[in-house]
């Protein structure tokens, strides 16, 4: 009853918080009703296998600022852009951009279909950036991004802000956990296929509250997150980029109520050979013609390199120690 009548009062006074003020997305990892996709998901099936990067500057509102010499951010290897998240980074600095390329085209399907992972050492020290996709690499779109933190006064260089007035944006989530993206939000969008993106472009989103350096979300809001950082980590720390759905998925060899399941099929380099159940299995990788190629003592999950192996068809069998065995066919890029 008092809940319901301080509800009344301050409806009826009008000092009921401003709706940018209320959060309403996801909240951080760890927490009911996260989206947050963990770096050892079995949802992901592949990693970005290219990587470049567009540095920014260190204090895009004042160019002569340098850190150690430079006034654009230099920490990291455009290396550490590609492959699985590791904890090793590259930073962007502000409105600097990485270009991701895939090896197997990203496809629309029901739920997220790629995740992106920064390192923001807490749930609330939000480093955010932009996220745009393509089918060809030159024509992008912008997947629609929304911030609800305040704009009254600037969040300063070691501030925080709330995850969940945060949506779509990348850095979302704290180290290890990657941030996901539906191509449903773009699927009528000109200009690009949602079931054939072959690259992302992730685009630090300076959160300067300075007109004219300040950046804008889907919606018209400005964004405000920690700024400046005149380092040379400044702005988005690109750790990976994960793929959720790829047109690999074609081959039907991972039903989803399957035990075994080989990940991602088709492969080009690695691939993981699991067991739901986490039981153990001698893993025999023969081709068409049932010649042997590999034999390895599997349990749980295993990943194997399989770059030595020609283009074409093999066949991954699972021998349980109860003498049962399941095959599965691989495709090899």
């Amino acid at each position: 009853m008092k809940l319901i009548f301080l509800s009344i009062f301050f409806v009826a006074s009008g000092l009921f918080a401003p709706f940018h003020l209320l959060g309403q997305y996801a909240p951080p990892a760890g927490k009911p009703g996260t989206t947050a996709v963990f770096k050892d998901s079995s949802s992901i099936i592949r990693w970005a296998s290219t990587c470049s990067i567009d540095r920014g500057y260190v204090n895009i509102s004042d160019t002569t600022i340098t850190y150690n010499g430079s006034n654009k951010t230099f920490y990291g290897s455009y290396l550490y852009g590609s492959g699985p998240a590791d904890e090793l980074v590259v930073s962007l600095g502000d409105y600097g951009s990485a270009l991701m390329g895939f090896d197997i085209p990203i496809v629309n399907r029901p739920g997220p279909d790629f995740a992106i992972f920064e390192n923001s050492f807490g749930d609330s020290f939000l480093e955010l950036a932009f996220v745009e996709v393509s089918s060809d690499g030159v024509h992008f779109v912008r997947m629609p991004a929304v911030s609800l933190t305040q704009t009254d006064h600037q969040v300063n260089t070691f501030d925080t802000i709330d995850a969940t007035k945060i949506n779509n944006f990348a850095g979302k989530y704290r180290q290890a956990y990657g941030t996901p993206f539906d191509l449903e939000d773009i699927k009528d969008s000109a200009g690009v296929n949602p079931n054939k993106i072959s690259h992302i472009r992730i685009i630090d989103a300076v959160g300067c509250l300075q007109d004219p350096f300040g950046t804008f979300d889907s919606q018209g809001h400005k964004v405000n997150e920690p700024w400046p950082t005149p380092f040379d980590t400044g702005g988005f720390d690109l750790d990976a980029v994960g793929v959720i759905h790829d047109q690999a998925e074609s081959t039907g060899e991972n039903s989803a109520d399957s035990d075994i399941r080989v990940f991602p099929n088709p492969v080009v380099d690695a691939a993981t050979f699991s067991s739901a159940s986490f039981r153990s299995f001698q893993l025999t990788i023969t081709d068409p013609a049932g010649k042997f190629i590999l034999t390895h003592d599997c349990r749980g999950k295993t990943m194997i390199d399989l770059t030595s192996f020609h283009p074409g068809i093999y066949i991954a069998t699972f021998t349980f120690q109860d003498e049962t065995s399941v095959a599965k066919k691989i495709i090899k890029y």
